[in-house]
């Protein structure tokens, strides 16, 4: 019997479990990668299936298994792994997992004590160290480093958990830390430990890790690292010792520790605990994110220091993707940085999530989360780009459709060639020559450059899809929907009236969308300067309302007031957020993407309905202006911020369930950045439970701009269906 087993099989132990089992039944054959498959030899099939899957290796996942019934010819002298073989196409490996527990014992005594690349099959990096399958150590990173006496006796032995584990190796044999000061000269002693102890006393620092870089510092330095960070405001991501560090600084639910205990360690943003620190890594916001460590070098790293939690965030420029090139890190001027010298062939960011009750939200989609994909109904090849903003492409082969990892915003420095590396390694991973290549439709987004290149290569068809119908198509993938009505909430989505939309209520299917309401389309006063200068979102508002807000003078004011007319109109709910968090003097600034919105989250979770906060629908307008004339200063901020979302969120709901209804639907979705917000969507859903009507949420592909792309691809697969 021929089998074929196709999955996650590759670089999970699964070929040394298949020779286990089959040696230990006595049996003939064996077994060998072929591109992203396992196929298996052998003299009696049936007997080893059965007896292989009470034994399957924790990381590895069958998805279908290939029998070919045939008289077995192969030699009678027992069982053994063969040398793999390069056909075939598919992404089989799993995504990087934290190193499991057996090799942080090993990481502690014996002869890999101290070392921070210690795995096994078990556990550890996978896709950030391969260029390409089957999963075999010439394939990796570890290409470079040849396996020592020792190593090879564990990699040729059965009984052994490194038993050909592709990325074997020890101190004698494999890479390794350095430690260097800002004049890139080595300081001497053991690496990581002095490493701890420069941290320990306030230093900043830059730590290589199997992905990428991180700045690392104690999180009692907070100050010094955003000024030197020149990072005012925006969060800072803290990693923590252990389990009890987390209850030090944050009030989990059990669901966020279910996830930031789990083998993938993502950051997770968890209530914090409210004093002079943490209000320092989040100013303006109830939670933090919070991870656990996840490589060998952080363990270590944590065994010599006497802090319990490192501000660790990615080092790189705020949308650029972390850096990989030492000379690059140097350029960054911190006090001492932590190098080893095993090359970086994927880049992963930390993938970033919140719950939701029971239900995963993710901001970003990266490290221990790729690659992943979406099982679909439709068969073809294409290529997705996805937006500007939170970049993921997309590839669909075969009935997936397969995401890259998290790559960043396009008009930063070195996006664009990593949004080609990324969608090039991941076509040919998945044998995808694209008859579609997908984008947005704004018609100055930079990834279009791309995308024609592509076009003109493979002789592919250019397809531009509108933003929000894509969030749709996303939530449609997710939940294996054909059709329905969606709320899109947003910042900005490039409309087909050429305004910038982002408080949608959408009818929509893989071929097409109706716009059956949105909100008041509001002047942005200066295109993109409306977005960090909040003042003239909120003199908008008040100029509709016939109100003299004083935010300028006469002269300023007038000039204003004649762009007006000629000024791309919005319909966002993200910027009516960002002006009522203005209004009510919570964000005088926006000094990061979605900051105006995210410190107004805590006064909505506080917040009471004030019962004149009423709005109307005129055509397909839900009348947004009225609103803001109501405030008089009287109330409470958050029952005022309450009360005019809940009201604008109450008629958006009502069109959706309306048209739900008519159209035989027992449920409506909700997609976009905005429904990262907790409150919201907990109106959304109180709304929509008065009506009968179920809420679908994202909760496998990001809400915002990083599930775009998925959106593309399945739209364009509906075209070539």
């Amino acid at each position: 019997m021929r089998i074929v087993i196709r999955g996650i099989v590759q670089g999970v132990g699964f070929r040394p479990t298949v020779h286990r089992v089959a040696s230990s039944l006595k049996l003939n054959g064996c077994v060998w990668n072929d591109g992203p498959d396992v196929v298996i030899d052998v003299d009696n099939g049936d007997l080893l299936l059965n007896s292989i899957y009470p034994h399957l290796p924790t990381l590895s996942r069958i998805d279908d298994v290939i029998i070919e019934d045939r008289e077995y010819t192969g030699e009678r002298n027992g069982f053994h792994i063969s040398r793999s073989k390069a056909h075939g196409a598919g992404v089989s490996i799993p995504s990087d997992t934290a190193v499991c527990d057996n090799c942080l014992k090993d990481m502690r005594v014996g002869r890999r004590r101290g070392y921070p690349f210690t795995t096994c099959t078990e556990c550890g990096a996978r896709f950030t160290l391969l260029s390409s399958l089957p999963y075999d150590r010439a394939n990796t990173a570890m290409s470079e480093f040849g396996m020592c006496d020792a190593c090879t006796s564990e990699y040729t032995s059965p009984e052994d958990r490194r038993f050909h584990h592709q990325t074997i190796c020890c101190n004698g044999c494999g890479p390794g830390y350095s430690l260097y000061d800002t004049d890139k000269n080595i300081i001497p002693g053991d690496p990581i430990t002095q490493f701890g102890k420069m941290i320990d006393s306030g230093k900043i620092g830059i730590i290589k890790g199997m992905g990428g870089m991180h700045i690392c510092s104690r999180i009692d330095n907070i100050v010094k690292v955003r000024e030197w960070y020149r990072r005012s405001q925006k969060p800072f991501a803290v990693m923590v010792k252990d389990l009890d560090s987390v209850f030090r600084y944050a009030d989990p639910t059990e669901h966020e520790l279910k996830e930031v205990t789990s083998r993938y360690r993502p950051i997770v943003l968890i209530r914090k605990k409210v004093n002079d620190i943490t209000e320092l890594i989040s100013p303006g916001l109830d939670s933090m994110g919070i991870f656990l460590p996840y490589a060998g070098v952080h363990h270590l790293l944590f065994d010599s220091m006497d802090t319990d939690a490192l501000i660790m965030t990615s080092a790189n420029i705020p949308g650029s993707p972390m850096i990989l090139n030492d000379d690059t890190a140097f350029g960054m001027s911190a006090d001492c940085y932590l190098l080893h010298d095993q090359k970086i062939i994927n880049r992963a960011d930390d993938t970033v999530l919140r719950m939701q009750h029971d239900r995963t939200s993710f901001l970003r989609r990266s490290r221990g989360y790729t690659p992943s994909h979406i099982e679909t109904e439709y068969n073809g090849n294409v290529l997705a780009l996805g937006a500007q903003e939170n970049i993921v492409a997309s590839v669909a082969s075969g009935n997936r459709i397969h995401q890259t990892q998290y790559i960043g915003d396009h008009d930063s420095e070195g996006v664009a060639e990593y949004l080609e590396d990324a969608s090039l390694s991941l076509m040919r991973m998945v044998g995808c020559t694209p008859d579609i290549v997908a984008v947005d439709l704004h018609p100055g987004y930079g990834n279009r450059r791309f995308a024609k290149r592509i076009c003109e290569e493979m002789r592919s068809e250019l397809m531009e899809v509108q933003h929000h119908w894509a969030h749709c198509a996303s939530l449609f993938a997710e939940h294996g929907k054909d059709d329905g009505v969606v709320l899109t909430l947003d910042g900005t989505g490039y409309g087909d009236d050429g305004n910038a939309w982002g408080g949608e209520v959408m009818y929509a299917d893989h071929h097409g969308y109706k716009r059956l309401a949105h909100l008041q389309n509001i002047p942005l006063l200066g295109s993109e300067k409306a977005l960090y200068d909040l003042r003239r979102l909120k003199f908008a508002y008040d100029d509709i309302n016939g109100i003299n807000s004083g935010l300028f003078s006469d002269t300023d004011s007038a000039v204003l007031r004649k762009m007006a007319p000629k000024s791309v109109k919005t319909s966002s709910l993200g910027r009516l957020l960002d002006a009522l968090a203005f209004t009510l003097d919570v964000c005088k600034e926006r000094t990061y993407d979605g900051e105006p919105a995210m410190k107004l989250e805590p006064l909505l979770a506080r917040g009471k309905m004030i019962t004149r906060f009423e709005t109307d629908i005129v055509g397909k307008e839900i009348m947004t202006a009225p609103l803001f004339a109501l405030i008089n200063g009287k109330e409470r901020k958050e029952d005022v911020a309450y009360s005019i979302v809940k009201a604008v969120i109450g008629q958006m709901v009502n069109v959706a369930c309306d048209t739900a209804s008519l159209k035989g639907l027992d449920e409506i979705g909700v997609s976009g950045g905005v429904s990262y917000n907790g409150p919201i969507c907990e109106m959304i859903n109180d709304e929509a439970e008065k009506r009968g009507i179920a809420v679908m949420h994202h909760s496998r592909i990001p809400n915002g701009d990083g599930g775009i792309s998925t959106g593309q691809a399945m739209i364009a697969l509906g075209r070539l269906q």
